[in-house]
């Protein structure tokens, strides 16, 4: 079980976090008609019929997006249920064409689980309430009409699973390594692409404060954030106004909230509805939807080495720490890196450490992606070879780095020929060096003597000056210890 941590505090109050998590499907088509999902598509040019309500449509169940839902399901360790019933979510809105929504109430299609990440070297677990199939709503456009607002449906029917949590976080830290952790793993299933950007992975925050063991508060949701740093800022400015509005002895009102990047202040949209204002009831044109246990064991069968799995792994066979292995299982595209690099330099440990040091510095000043790696892990490996064999120190590797990072280079050979990088491993020479080195110190050799252990690094780097910086350090340490040994 994940160590339990107590809940950090902020002015005293304890915060309270709990998600729903809009997930759109990787289908082809709409969860219940034939139209396709494709993103940035002229308006309304992907809204049929049964996305446009018209009198006489029915909605057919898309099979595959039942598929994601019961994959997602046994990735997180949930209940699969056999039978969950759809329901229609009424209110109005001018992009919700029906006037309701098809979505799951009462019988969700996934029920309990919990999502496993690590925060601060120390890993955490947040429980999930359900996961539910719906589709989603259009878009209201009110930038491109002076005075006016227009209706784009083509979203309109496209499949999500909303993945609802317990309010297990307690701190905007903890919210975002969460939603990344969900986030990777929906893409790691392959069942959402996980674009921000594009509206396919989309988190509101529930946010409440409280004092520490009195009952919960009043929450706030934060709608649509989609982005990671987005929902840190949100949550943070939430959070402080909750606790203002508390010490200054007014009320919290239930209510949905949108966050401002521009200022980074979150505002109230409107009060918050309860489920009972929906007005719920089975939708009368869907059939139960019925999960046989074979259809549940065959998805099962495809299903891909999940990253708890992966990770226990790199630790068993590779002998990688507990941390270095979840690092490299944080998203698909990490662990195909890893690995790829790690057989190519055949130093698991050793690639493990370039990707959390050399690669994740650039990729994060570049504000880059581990898929968008300009180094091919077959060039990366051949750098940790070279490192491996005492060909070049850590230092050289890094000059050398910067060439094959910036295309500069290609072949790590002869980048470390041409910068003169190469290490020097000849005993014989090194032994030298060593001699003059001691002959020329007497001070730091009397000292190393008395038991200063200062005074042999200062050796060592007498002998790395005067190889001008070709000596290998571990071979130079150990000649210069041995030949002070014989004194």
């Amino acid at each position: 079980m994940p160590t339990p941590i107590p809940s950090p505090l902020v002015r005293g109050y304890e915060v309270v976090i709990g998600f729903e998590t809009h997930t759109q499907l990787s289908t082809a088509s709409k969860i219940f008609s034939g139209a396709g999902t494709q993103f940035g598509a002229a308006p309304n040019t992907q809204a049929c019929a049964v996305d446009l309500a018209l009198p006489g449509t029915l909605p057919v169940m898309n099979r595959g997006a039942v598929e994601r839902a019961i994959r997602f399901g046994l990735a997180v360790g949930a209940r699969v249920a056999p039978l969950s019933i759809f329901a229609r979510k009424n209110y109005f809105y001018p992009d919700l064409p029906k006037g309701y929504q098809i979505s799951q109430y009462e019988i969700p299609v996934v029920q309990g689980g919990r999502v496993e990440f690590m925060l601060d070297g120390v890993q955490r677990s947040v429980r999930l309430t359900r996961a539910h199939l719906e589709e989603d709503a259009g878009k209201s456009l009110h930038e491109d009409f002076a005075g006016q607002t227009g209706i784009d449906l083509n979203r309109a029917g496209t499949p999500l699973l909303e993945i609802v949590s317990e309010p297990d976080m307690r701190s905007s830290a903890e919210a975002v390594e969460y939603a990344k952790a969900l986030h990777a793993l929906v893409v790691w299933l392959g069942i959402c692409d996980g674009n921000m950007q594009e509206g396919s992975f989309r988190c509101d925050a529930n946010v409440s404060v409280r004092k520490p063991g009195a009952p919960y508060g009043t929450r706030r949701e934060i709608k649509n954030l989609n982005s990671f740093r987005f929902l840190q800022q949100a949550i943070d400015f939430e959070v402080q106004w909750q606790i203002d509005r508390v010490e200054d002895g007014l009320p919290i009102e239930q209510a949905t909230v949108l966050f401002n990047p521009d200022t980074g202040e979150t505002r109230a949209m409107r009060s918050k509805e309860d489920a009972q204002d929906y007005r719920y009831f089975p939708d009368p044109d869907l059939p139960p939807l019925v999960i046989a246990p074979e259809w549940v064991e065959a998805v099962k069968a495809t299903m891909p080495e999940l990253p708890a799995a992966m990770a226990r792994r790199f630790e068993s066979q590779d002998g990688l720490p507990a941390y270095d292995a979840a690092m490299m299982t944080a998203s698909l595209a990490t662990s195909r890196y890893y690995e790829a690099v790690r057989d190519a330099s055949g130093q698991a440990k050793l690639a493990a450490n370039w990707l959390m040091g050399e690669v994740s510095k650039r990729l994060n000043a570049e504000s880059r992606d581990i898929a968008d790696v300009p180094l091919l892990p077959a060039t990366l490996g051949a750098l940790i070879r070279r490192i491996a064999d005492g060909t070049v120190s850590h230092n050289g590797a890094r000059q050398v780095f910067d060439d094959l990072w910036s295309g500069e280079a290609s072949d790590v050979d002869a980048v470390i020929e041409a910068k003169g990088l190469k290490q020097m491993n000849d005993s014989g020479a090194l032994m030298a060096i060593v001699d003059e080195v001691i002959a020329a110190n007497d001070k730091s050799v009397v000292e190393f003597r008395a038991g200063k252990d200062r005074a042999f690094n200062a050796l060592v780097g007498q002998v790395m000056k005067a190889s001008k910086g070709k000596a290998n350090p571990t071979q130079a340490g150990e000649l210069l210890r041995k030949r002070l040994s014989e004194g």
